[in-house]
């Protein structure tokens, strides 16, 4: 493991060098950046390194407690997708965009940190046994169908293992599963829908959730299986099924266990269940539950929330799909308080009509939608999700360079929109 710096509060600050190789702590080898953090856990430690010329040198640090040594590394090599599912999203792109949406990670050690969905098309009987002693739970499964057929028909993988035995060996190891089936209508629902969720729920609770999500197709499909998506009328029925089995499962377990995405809600034009329905809010980052909690903290704090004694015309800019959702419980209620606010849904041309979550906006779409607008804005306010750490729109185009087209402030929202808003008006 190539360090990239050393925290100047380490003990080993001036000892260790940039460039130097971390091999072994206590003895045992350390493989990666999740190793380290597993391994370093110790009050006293025997610190291995190569130094840049390839010499070996130790040093030993003794803690009060479990401390940091304050190593810095290079990222670790991501255990890439062996997969070629049917609805995959890196398939359905053109070139030319973020780059870190080229990577198909497959990658377990992600799952644990991130919460990334891993498949198990890859693991080894080696990287199952370090799951277990390192307790890497919970991780997070994209099951799609338990039928072992239909599972590697999804996948386009002959060579896919059993999905099942996998996940009864990680259960029985006592390591927390969470899932998700991406619907496919007319492949993977209705029947053998009911048969993956109750394959599940045999495994309860060492599987504690099933995330039940509509496929989401671009129009860069070129060559691609042909896939139906959900209209208002399946996504109502597909609610109604999916609040049917939620009422059983409460009733035998006291959890609802199965949980469906928010697009689900928006196709068919029904109310997000509350909150709590989302009890730990286990699959938020699936996009299950993330419209509720947006729309319930700005309740919380909406008071704080006050007019400026001048004139002031907001924009704030987000997906089609939220639109109505957020219109209702928040720019409406804003509007009766003498705030002028204007809630903008944009069209997303670049990915196509069916893609309508404000994360898959690109910088031009954003740009070309307020150009267009015959209202003038003093302030738009950006969605919190459609740009990475580094101020990058998904097709590569710089926050800075965003603001160059628009005649107007510019200020990146958070999830805590009431608070955004409080400091525009301040």
């Amino acid at each position: 493991m190539k360090i990239i710096s050393v925290n100047p509060e380490s003990p080993l600050f001036g000892k260790v060098r940039n460039g130097y190789r971390l091999i072994a702590i206590n003895g045992e080898t350390v493989k990666d950046n999740l190793d380290y953090m597993f391994k370093s856990a110790e009050d006293s430690l025997a610190l291995d390194f190569l130094d840049t010329k390839g010499n070996r040198c130790r040093y030993r640090i003794d803690f009060d407690g479990p401390c940091d040594p304050g190593l810095v590394f290079e990222n670790d090599k991501i255990i890439r997708c062996k997969n070629n599912c049917i609805f995959c999203f890196i398939h359905q792109q053109p070139k030319g965009m973020r780059r870190s949406l080229y990577v198909k990670d497959d990658d377990y050690r992600l799952s644990f940190i991130h919460g990334n969905f891993i498949s198990l098309s890859n693991i080894s009987g080696e990287d199952l046994e370090r799951i277990v002693e390192q307790r890497l739970s919970p991780l997070y499964i994209s099951v799609h169908a338990t039928d072992d057929k239909l599972r590697r028909s999804v996948f386009k993988n002959k060579k896919l293992p059993s999905i099942m035995p996998l996940l009864k060996r990680l259960v029985d190891a006592r390591i927390s599963l969470h899932t998700q089936v991406v619907v496919c209508p007319g492949i993977n629902d209705g029947e053998n829908l009911d048969r993956t969720i109750d394959d599940l729920f045999g495994l309860h609770p060492g599987v504690m959730t099933v995330g039940i999500v509509p496929v989401g197709l671009t129009r860069y499909r070129q060559k691609l299986p042909e896939l139906k998506l959900f209209d208002s009328g399946g996504a109502g029925r597909m609610i109604d099924y999916i609040h049917t089995r939620q009422k059983r499962f409460l009733k035998s377990v006291h959890t609802r266990f199965i949980f469906a995405a928010d697009e689900y809600y928006v196709m068919a034009g029904r109310d997000i269940p509350k909150l709590h329905e989302y009890e730990e809010m286990a699959q938020f980052e699936n996009g299950i539950g993330m419209l509720r909690q947006f729309i319930t903290d700005f309740n919380r704090r909406k008071r704080s929330i006050k007019p400026m004694g001048k004139s002031c015309r907001i924009a704030v800019l987000t997906g089609e799909s939220a639109y109505r959702s957020i219109k209702e419980n928040i720019t409406d209620w804003l509007k009766t308080r003498g705030i002028k606010v204007d809630l903008v849904p944009v069209k997303n041309r670049f990915w196509g009509d069916s893609v309508t979550v404000s994360g898959l906006l690109t910088g031009r779409d954003l740009s070309d939608e307020l150009s267009k607008s015959k209202r003038k804005y003093d302030t738009v306010i950006l969605p919190p999700n459609c740009l990475n750490n580094d101020d990058l729109f998904l097709d590569d185009i710089t926050l800075t360079e965003f603001k160059k087209t628009v005649p107007m402030k510019v200020v990146v929202g958070s999830y805590n929109l009431a608070g955004t808003l409080r400091e525009v008006l301040q």
